[in-house]
């Protein structure tokens, strides 16, 4: 194993030593940083969402910036915005809370459209622009969007434009009795002071080195085939499973398959493995492919939802 791979996982083992119960959550946040991309996190409060990322901002020594996101919030709130300085006589450009190494927008879906797409040129192209200029945002830039389950009043669905910039799409759950035991008595420690926090050293040029040397992991032609073959089979599932047939109203885009070649990577990666296998690819299909299948009202109606499609296709797209 290399040193920065032990690294990696000496991040992910104290970060899940913190956030107990967690360790999907954690495990897939570590790949989509490793990969370069964005995550849309489902689940209830109280789950430990917002820890999760301000824990491993804490641990890998990042910018943090959290964004709560409500009905009246502007673009320039996001973004940052030009400021007439009367000192000077000219306009000046602040920045805005996106200009971080990690970002939380938090209940994203709690404003409206316009404020939801100021995330889109910064989770795209890694930059803002703002009075015909362009601002670079840091190399090392995630984006964690959550949003609750249960209460929809109030709220505006992201565009499936919007869905498809993130990487991936996480659902977290509520943890078992024995667990939820054990975070009572981690916060309780954490009160009185007698939990001692182990100081990592992991920096963000270890996570760029990681990334690297992460993408970097062989993949054979034939689990290629069988990765584009799967994303393919979203846009045709009735090839694979007849009972299908008009199910999807539009499947997974090109951008999917890439996504999905950059997460089985890193997977394979962390797991200490120099080679994709069809595993790697199961472990992470459901968070990248789930928000990019539209089902139709059909299927809708019959209750299926986009993991009971993956699953099936699972089953039937054949292995290499």
């Amino acid at each position: 194993m290399s040193e920065i791979r032990s690294k990696i996982v000496e991040l992910k083992k104290n970060m899940n030593l913190n956030i107990l119960g967690q360790e999907d959550l954690v495990n897939k946040l570590l790949i989509t940083l490793l990969a370069d991309g964005n995550a849309l996190v489902e689940g209830a409060p109280g789950l430990a969402k917002t820890k999760a990322i301000k824990t491993l901002a804490s641990m890998i020594k990042a910018d943090y910036n959290r964004i709560q996101f409500t009905p009246d919030l502007l673009p320039s709130d996001i973004t940052g915005s030009e400021i007439y300085v009367a000192q000077s006589g000219k306009f000046e450009f602040r920045k805005g809370p996106v200009f971080a190494n990690l970002v939380l927008a938090d209940e994203i879906n709690r404003a409206p459209a316009k404020v939801q797409a100021a995330l889109l040129e910064a989770m795209a192209e890694r930059q803002v622009s703002v009075g015909g200029k362009k601002y670079e945002l840091p190399k090392l830039f995630m984006v964690m969007a959550t949003q609750n389950p249960i209460e929809h009043e109030g709220t505006y669905n992201l565009p499936e434009a919007q869905l498809d910039r993130f990487l991936m799409y996480i659902k977290v759950d509520h943890p078992d009795s024995e667990t939820e035991k054990k975070i009572l008595h981690l916060v309780r420690d954490e009160i009185s002071g007698k939990k001692d926090i182990k100081n990592i050293s992991v920096s963000v040029d270890d996570i760029l080195s990681a990334r690297d040397e992460a993408l970097k992991v062989h993949m054979s032609d034939e689990v290629e085939e069988y990765l584009v073959q799967l994303v393919g089979a979203t846009r045709h599932a009735e090839k694979y499973n007849s009972s299908f047939k008009g199910y999807i109203a539009y499947g997974a885009s090109p951008r999917a398959t890439l996504a999905l070649d950059r997460c089985a990577k890193v997977h394979a990666w962390l797991n200490g493995k120099d080679f994709v296998s069809p595993e790697d690819i199961h472990a992470v299909v459901y968070e990248v492919l789930r928000h990019r299948i539209i089902l139709s009202f059909e299927a809708q109606a019959e209750g299926y939802t986009t993991d009971d499609i993956i699953a099936s296709l699972l089953k039937s797209v054949p292995l290499p």
